[in-house]
């Protein structure tokens, strides 16, 4: 068993290293009724940022919800935040009818581009009728909006001094005869990183029957070996359990290694072997997403199991002779395409913004669309429109459509663009853009129409008309009993519907 989850801390007394991020945490929960804020908990990676968190949770009497940000499906975790923050206390809460919100790596909100999601994040702590810690790596990565709008924790690295008895401690539990020095040089090895002091203390101690000075420094000398002796040993050499244990000694993540032997392995294997390797990668790729959306490390040893035991029993036939092994294509397509990724998601985060989705929809179910819609401008007018709606420039024009950025068709679109978005501001834009002196013009005529009509009254009981119009005004005047002052100016509206008021008449022209 990983002995990082083994003894993990189960209460807050026992987290070593950061007794004032500690009691700070406490207080927090202690008072949540009085503030209701949500706390950030941020420090290095290893420093027992998520282990305080659950070992308040057991201190507190409050049963726990675990969600990691850096799940592929970010507008589930969201919803899921809302739903349990939204919670009053229920049959299903513990002391007082609470439960804990832990989110996992809410750095990664802003990492991964989805800036609605950490807006949305935004919105829901605001809101919460549930205490939430949000614990992150890297604090300024998250938006500052975020930031301000919860309280916040620093857990430090732990020092030397703190991890020593974490080591002794478990050694004595495990039965494990040791040096002080041994237990000292781990610490000093790990820089800070209690959960990493604790993994290299497993993988000495395995092999020790006395865990000494000597075992620690081998260790460390073997941890530099070549990953190229490594893929060798891996893909010609080494059986199973041998392919395992080359593994140890190789100063690469599983993912990096993964990338590794995914590249390398086709240069030997052939046929039915290569298709087994390969299905044992795809098993490692699966060990390695439940890490990620877990934040459980022991799931590294399946994952680790299977790219290297898996590997190594797949091969069929010997392997000799000399291959020449390079680092993953992977990273060199990274580099190649890094201009063009960032102005996909550039694109993406307008889209998104626009129609009220996440950006990694808007990348993997909107684009594709305008992209067959728009093909090389085919479709002129409605590529125009899609320019002007997402506001995009000749290169995204030409990303979207498969037009070169420098042809005139992509110009003049973007041009045609500009203009329909000048033209909609001022359509929409009320009376914000009416000319002054038009308005002033149109009330000075207006103005005088009204004085003409004034000096025309008196002739114009000489008119037919005129008499007739004021007969029939002065006949319902007289027949409407009991009507008041603003009943006769209605009536009076009515037999001369030209007269308006001055207020509207500039509005009136421009409607």
């Amino acid at each position: 068993m990983d002995w990082t989850e083994k003894y993990r801390p189960t209460t807050l007394s026992e987290v070593r290293g950061n007794n004032k991020a500690r009691d700070k945490l406490e207080e927090w929960a202690t008072t949540w009724d009085d503030h209701r804020d949500t706390v950030i908990v941020h420090g290095s990676p290893g420093v027992g940022k998520t282990s305080a968190a659950h070992a308040l949770a057991t201190d507190m009497g409050w049963p726990v919800m675990e969600l990691n940000a850096s799940d592929s499906r970010g507008a589930d975790v969201i919803e899921r935040i809302a739903g349990e923050a939204a919670k009053s206390g229920t049959l299903t809460g513990g002391e007082s009818g609470r439960r804990l919100v832990i989110l996992d790596e809410a750095d990664n909100f802003h990492g991964n581009a989805d800036y609605g999601g950490s807006r949305e994040v935004t919105r829901v702590v605001k809101s919460a009728n549930q205490p939430i810690v949000l614990v992150a790596n890297e604090f300024y990565d998250m938006s500052q909006s975020l930031r301000n709008a919860c309280e916040t924790i620093e857990f430090r690295d732990v020092s030397k001094r703190s991890i020593v008895p974490v080591l002794r401690d478990i050694c004595r539990r495990e039965d494990i005869e040791f040096d002080e020095d041994a237990l000292k040089k781990i610490a000093e090895a790990t820089s800070g990183d209690l959960r990493s002091a604790v993994n290299d203390l497993q993988a000495v101690a395995e092999d020790a029957d006395r865990l000494t000075v000597d075992d620690v420094v081998t260790s460390e000398r073997d941890t530099t070996e070549g990953i190229f002796d490594f893929l060798d040993a891996l893909i010609k050499e080494e059986d199973a359990e041998g392919a395992l244990k080359a593994s140890y000694d190789v100063d690469e993540n599983p993912d990096e290694m993964l990338n590794w032997i995914e590249d390398n392995v086709p240069k030997d294997y052939h046929g039915a072997e290569l298709a087994d390797a390969y299905e044992f990668l795809a098993n490692a790729d699966r060990w390695l997403g439940r890490v990620r959306s877990t934040q459980n490390y022991s799931f590294w040893r399946y994952a680790s199991d299977n790219m290297t035991a898996g590997v190594a029993a797949s091969r069929r036939e010997d392997k000799g002779g000399w291959t020449r092994y390079g680092p993953p294509s992977y990273w060199s397509k990274l580099g190649r395409t890094k201009g063009s990724r960032n102005t996909r998601d550039s694109i993406a985060e307008r889209i998104a913004e626009r129609e009220g989705t996440s950006v990694a929809t808007a990348r993997r179910e909107v684009m594709p669309f305008l992209s067959a819609m728009t093909h090389h401008c085919k479709n002129r007018e409605l590529t125009v429109r899609m320019a002007a709606t997402y506001e995009l420039d000749e290169k995204e024009v030409s990303f979207v459509t498969g037009s070169g950025k420098d042809t005139n068709k992509v110009q003049s679109i973007v041009e045609d663009a500009e203009e329909m978005i000048a033209e909609e501001t001022v359509e929409h834009s009320g009376s914000a853009f009416f000319d002054a002196e038009e308005t002033a013009a149109d009330d000075a005529e207006s103005t005088a129409d009204g004085e003409r009509d004034g000096d025309d009254e008196p002739d114009a009981d000489a008119d037919t008309g005129g008499s007739n119009e004021q007969e029939t005004l002065a006949g319902t005047t007289e027949t409407s009993s009991g009507d008041d002052g603003d009943e006769h100016e209605a009536a009076a509206t009515e037999a001369d519907p030209t007269e308006s008021s001055d207020d509207q008449s500039g509005l009136n022209d421009f409607l």
